[in-house]
């Protein structure tokens, strides 16, 4: 790795375009490196420069910085170390704006990227924003933000662009990679095998989500409402997979402290595997819902915030949609159960949960749709990306190359 201040050299004679790009987290490792694989098809002479992970490595790009220097979670955590990053981002922009690249790509990571972005554009270099922020379902008006940043916004949904399209950014719906990942028949009987669970159990995954607040505002009506289905059904198998062993060790004092407890068997991470394996689940809004959805196992989608950032968010009309799960994003119309706030309680959860388990019918309404949006949403996500961004690279004005 070179030393953070030297400038970075020309591309040598005979390379393809340089690309640089950064990603600041394990999931924009991901992203990444299957962007880096894409392009080289397009590019096989290409050269990629800047933050990235592990994978990105292994697909031959030079790591100028590692994206665990990046991945900062938490408010005091960011405040503690903003002076570091704030002194990265300026080495970066200095770094990028020497070498010129043929084209940027910020990862995710808006905070970060935009700011740099915003720059490099100013510079005219072409540069893109791959992951769009939540617009459709809140502050609208960061589309505006992310025009003025990126040339172009490639978006995981379909519902994205229009909104861009309002403040007029250019910005291009490429699917989704977890699309691609998950198969697009069920994988109940093999994912059941690796478990070592039954073909014929009956099966509720509970994910009360990756984070603690998450898990201390809603694990306990997730156990109870476990609770009174197994005390209906005592065949019910009930499956929690854990994010980090501090959720799990939330869960577990939860579940201690809930009188005559459910059974339930914890799992550290495999929460694909729980859900495919599933006949229904119980899980908190964010991207598990999506996976859900992929995995075609029927669903409640429960959330909790504090009251007073749901007043905060409901009094400024900051949430700008009905619906606040993905799924029923995706198919613009009620789907899938949510339970917000005050409806997050057992009974309400139990009610929804009841006939998903044993209602054939109710089930099936489910993953009828589910599969139409999986087909939507698997478009190859890696090559479409890398095909809209050459449009970038190839279209660069004659002026703007070094």
């Amino acid at each position: 790795m070179m030393a953070a201040g030297q400038a970075a050299e020309a591309s040598p004679a005979g390379y393809g375009p340089t690309i640089a790009l950064v990603a600041g987290e394990a999931s924009g490792d991901i992203l990444g490196a299957g962007l880096i694989r894409a392009l080289r098809e397009r590019y096989p002479s290409a050269r990629f420069v800047g933050v990235g992970g592990p994978l990105m490595r292994l697909e031959g790009m030079q790591i100028w910085w590692d994206a665990s220097e990046l991945a900062v979670m938490g408010l005091t955590e960011v405040i503690r170390h903003l002076p570091r990053l704030l002194r990265l981002r300026r080495q970066l922009r200095q770094r990028l704006l020497a070498l010129r690249p043929d084209l940027f790509v910020g990862i995710d990571a808006p905070d970060f990227n935009l700011g740099l972005e915003r720059s490099l554009k100013s510079a005219r270099v072409p540069t893109a924003h791959y992951v769009s922020p939540s617009i459709w379902a809140w502050r609208r008006g960061r589309a505006k933000r992310m025009g003025e940043s990126a040339d172009r916004v490639l978006c995981l949904f379909p519902m994205e662009p229009p909104v861009y399209a309002e403040y007029g950014v250019d910005a291009r719906f490429i699917g989704h990679p977890l699309a691609d990942h998950f198969p697009l028949e069920p994988q109940r009987e093999s994912s059941r095998r690796q478990l070592g669970l039954p073909a014929d159990a009956r099966i509720l995954a509970l994910l009360p989500g990756s984070r603690l607040g998450e898990i201390q505002r809603i694990g306990a009506d997730f156990i109870a409402t476990a609770g009174r289905l197994q005390h209906e059904d005592e065949r019910l198998q009930v499956l929690a997979p854990m994010a980090t062993p501090a959720c799990r060790a939330a869960f577990e004092a939860l579940l201690a402290a809930s009188p005559g407890p459910p059974r339930i068997q914890l799992l550290d991470q495999q929460s694909q595997l729980a859900l495919q394996a599933a006949d229904a689940v119980l899980l908190a809004s964010g991207t598990a819902a999506l996976e859900a959805l992929l995995a075609r196992t029927p669903m409640v989608v429960a959330y909790r915030i504090s009251a007073l950032t749901y007043w905060i968010v409901r009094s400024f009309r900051m949430l700008k949609v009905d619906r606040f799960s993905l799924p029923n994003a995706l198919a613009d119309e009620p789907i899938v159960p949510e339970c917000m706030q005050a409806d997050c309680n057992p009974t309400r959860l139990h009610a929804e949960l009841y006939p998903l388990l044993h209602v054939d019918s109710a089930a099936d309404a489910q993953t009828r749709r589910f599969g139409e949006i999986h087909r939507r949403l698997r478009l190859d996500a890696s090559r479409s990306a890398a095909a809209v961004l050459s449009e970038l690279i190839e279209d660069r004005p004659a002026d703007a190359v070094p």
